[in-house]
């Protein structure tokens, strides 16, 4: 009883932090920062140091697939960005925005949909991701036109055919939320990952959005599977990386929560677990790990707190 109301003012915590970061967040000095990284797919990024939330680069990083047939844009931002990044697009390319995929239903990858449904967009996203935003908006004033129309569960990928690259959209199973998505370019040999890999910070498992340990585990085992020894890897925030760059991830994953594990085998509490200090052996190599995170002291303890939970079984 006491630890499902520890959990209930926990997620009620994060919940206020995230609204007072972003309140905090100013807009007007993030710059959006673009990157080729094939001859007809480039990668939008925010400034860094700005985003309390994201200090390695303000928001969620967007992908852009432009040429003669349109263009297709991976994830969009934070609303408030919508002319910057509408403005870093056209610096790319004037073609028509045709497609916008989600990765994730978190608002920085999510908040300028509807600014870009309206100029004509068609949205694609996990039916569990429009879900989650349709019952977001029973209590905010969000812009319905921000909401996926076509959507997909579970099973083979959706193939997209333009500006000769045939883009996969694969469904993951429920890892940093429960509509993730990563999205393949085949020729350019990249994929779009989005959050369930980040190596700024430690991993954020959603668990109040239908993420879970299990899944991320099974996530990052499917990416090594679809990516070869070359593809280039795009997280949603930090560093690009390549195949071989999974597997010490993985394995930090996997140790910690098999630590976690063997605390609640032992009746500790959360408290007594984050007191034990469970990532220490990766606090020195895991950039941004100690930094703050919303709901949370550190990006550590919110790791640590969302392995508890998830292993406990008490979310």
């Amino acid at each position: 009883m006491r630890t499902a109301w520890l959990m209930s003012i926990l997620a009620m915590a994060a919940s206020f932090v995230t609204s007072a970061r972003a309140q905090n967040l100013d807009y007007n000095k993030i710059e959006i920062l673009t990157e080729q990284v094939a001859p007809d797919l480039y990668i939008l990024s925010g400034s860094s140091g700005l985003d309390p939330a994201h200090e390695d680069a303000a928001g969620g990083r967007i992908g852009v697939l432009a040429g003669g047939d349109g263009i297709l844009m991976v994830d969009a931002q934070y609303g408030q960005l919508g002319d910057k990044v509408l403005a870093a697009v056209r610096r790319i390319s004037a073609a028509p925005i045709r497609f916008l995929v989600n990765t994730h239903i978190h608002r920085d990858h999510t908040g300028g949909n509807a600014a870009f449904a309206k100029m004509g967009a068609v949205i694609f996203a996990r039916e569990e991701l429009r879900q989650g935003m349709v019952r977001a908006a029973a209590s905010t004033a969000s812009d319905p036109a921000g909401l996926p129309v076509v959507t997909y569960g579970m099973g083979e990928p959706i193939k997209l055919h333009l500006n000769r690259e045939i883009v996969d959209l694969i469904p993951v199973r429920a890892a940093h939320t429960g509509g993730d998505t990563m999205i393949r370019f085949e020729n350019a040999n990249a994929i779009m990952i989005g959050d369930y890999y980040r190596n700024f910070g430690y991993p954020f498992i959603d668990l109040n959005n239908g993420g879970s340990l299990k899944g991320m585990l099974e996530a990052l085992d499917l990416t090594m599977k679809v990516a070869g020894p070359d593809t280039r890897l795009i997280p949603g925030h930090g560093t690009l990386v390549k195949r071989a760059d999974l597997v010490p991830y993985r394995d930090m994953v996997s140790a910690v929560a098999g630590r976690v594990r063997e605390l609640i085998a032992q009746g500790k509490s959360l408290q007594d677990v984050l007191a034990a200090r469970v990532t220490a052996p990766y606090d020195a190599t895991v950039q941004g790990g100690l930094l703050p995170a919303a709901g949370s002291a550190s990006s550590a303890d919110r790791f640590v707190t969302e392995l508890y939970q998830d292993l406990k079984g008490s979310r």
